[in-house]
C-alpha cells in the first residue's frame, strides 16, 4: 500500500508520496565494528587489575573478544593470559586451580604449563595438539594486558616523570559498569576536539589542531585549556591502538599521568580500567600526593560523567562532518585501515 499525503488545492485533491520529501541520511564510509566478521582490532586489551591475582599465584576468568580468557599468576610471579577452555571437553579453567606452575582443569585433571602446552592428560598420552592459546601478555600500570595477535605491534606508553629520582604515587581502578559501545567509540571522544570546548566547556589556550601527530599505531596532540572549574589543564593526550587513552602533563602546574584501557568483552561492549600517578614531591607526605590523585580522579571522572549519557545511548555513525572535525575524520580513516585479527577465535568459545 502506498502512503500518500492528501493535499487540497482549491477543489482539486492531489496525491503525493511521503517518500518524495525524504532524502537518505548522509553517511561516511563505515568503521568496522569490533567482532565484525569475527575480527577485533590488534591492540592491547586490559584483562584485570594486577591486584586480582594474588602474589602467591591465582587464576581469574574474564570475558574478552567475544569469548573467555584466564589470567594466571604462577607461584613464581609470572603472569600469562590464555584461552579459558580446556581443549578436552571445554571446562572453564578459571574454576580449576594452580598445581605448582601449571593450571589443573577441575573436570578431568588435565594440566597446562605457562606456555599453554598440555603437560598431562589424566594418565593418557598427551596429544601434541593439546594446548591453550597464549596471548602476548604484559603487566604494567597495575593492570594485566593481553595483545590480540601472535606478536605485539606496539608497546604500551609509559610515564616520563620530570623528577626521575622522586617516588611516584599511583592508583588503579576498574569500572563495574560496562558501556554498550565499542571501545573505539569512547576513544573517538579524545579526537573530537570540538566536544572539549562544547559539552565540557573548556577554553583552548592554543589550538590543538596545530599539534596533531600520527604514527602507525597512535595519534596524539597537545591540549592546553582552561576548564569551567578554573583548572589549567595542559597535557599531551593520545590514543594508542584503538582503545587506549594516554595523557601526561600538568593540572594546575602539577605533573601527573593517566591511562585508560578499554577492553572489548564482546561486540558493542566496553569495560574500562584506569591507572594514574604523580610525584611525591620533596618534603611532601604520601597523604598529600594521594590528595592530588583524588583531585585528578574527580577531574577526569567528571569529564567521563558528562560524556556517559551520550555514550550510553549513541548509535555512532559518522555522517555530515565539518572542517572542525578534521582530527576526528583523520581518526576515522586511521580506524578503517587499522589491522584486525582474532587468532584465538577457535579457542575462546
Amino acid at each position: 500500500m502506498r502512503v500518500t499525503d492528501k493535499r487540497v488545492t482549491g477543489k482539486r485533491v492531489t496525491g503525493k508520496r511521503v517518500s518524495d520529501d525524504v532524502r537518505p541520511r548522509p553517511r561516511a564510509e563505515p568503521i568496522p565494528s569490533e567482532g565484525a566478521d569475527g575480527l577485533f582490532t590488534q591492540t592491547w586489551f586490559p584483562v584485570c587489575l594486577s591486584s586480582a591475582l594474588p602474589a602467591t599465584g591465582g587464576i581469574v576468568g574474564v570475558d574478552l573478544l567475544g569469548g573467555r580468557v584466564v589470567a594466571v599468576r604462577s607461584s613464581s610471579g609470572e603472569v600469562s593470559v590464555f584461552s579459558a577452555y580446556c581443549v578436552h571437553l571445554g571446562a572453564d579453567l578459571s574454576v580449576g586451580r594452580l598445581d605448582g606452575d601449571a593450571i589443573r582443569c577441575a573436570f578431568h585433571g588435565w594440566r597446562y604449563g605457562m606456555d599453554g602446552r598440555c603437560l598431562s592428560a589424566n594418565g593418557t598420552p598427551v596429544d601434541p595438539r593439546a594446548r591453550l592459546f597464549r596471548f602476548p601478555t604484559v603487566e604494567t600500570h597495575g593492570i594485566v594486558w593481553a595483545f590480540n595477535g601472535s606478536a605485539p605491534l606496539f608497546t604500551l606508553p609509559q610515564p616520563d616523570p620530570p623528577m626521575p629520582q622522586a617516588p611516584v604515587a599511583t592508583r588503579t581502578l576498574a569500572f563495574d559498569q560496562e558501556l554498550a559501545v565499542d571501545p573505539w567509540v569512547v576513544a573517538a571522544q579524545t579526537m573530537d576536539l570540538q566536544h572539549f570546548a562544547l559539552p565540557h566547556e573548556g577554553k583552548f589556550v592554543e589550538d590543538p589542531d596545530d599539534s596533531v601527530a600520527w604514527d602507525a599505531f597512535s595519534v596524539g596532540y597537545r591540549y592546553h585549556a582552561l576548564m569551567p572549574g578554573g583548572e589549567e589543564y595542559r597535557v599531551w593526550a593520545s590514543i594508542h591502538g584503538s582503545n587506549i587513552f594516554w595523557q601526561q602533563g600538568t593540572l594546575d602546574g602539577r605533573w601527573f599521568y593517566w591511562i585508560t584501557g578499554m577492553a572489548a568483552p564482546r561486540p558493542r561492549t566496553t569495560a574500562s580500567f584506569f591507572s594514574w600517578g604523580t610525584h611525591v614531591l620533596p618534603g611532601e607526605t604520601r597523604e598529600a600526593a594521594d590528595d592530588f590523585l583524588t583531585r585528578v580522579q574527580a577531574f577526569m571522572f567528571n569529564l567521563l560523567a558528562e560524556d556517559a549519557p551520550v555514550l550510553m545511548t549513541i548509535h555512532y555513525t559518522p555522517g555530515l562532518l565539518t572542517r572542525s572535525d578534521a582530527a576526528l575524520a583523520g581518526f576515522f580513516s586511521y580506524l578503517r585501515s587499522y589491522p584486525r585479527a582474532n587468532p584465538a577465535r577457535d579457542f575462546l568459545r
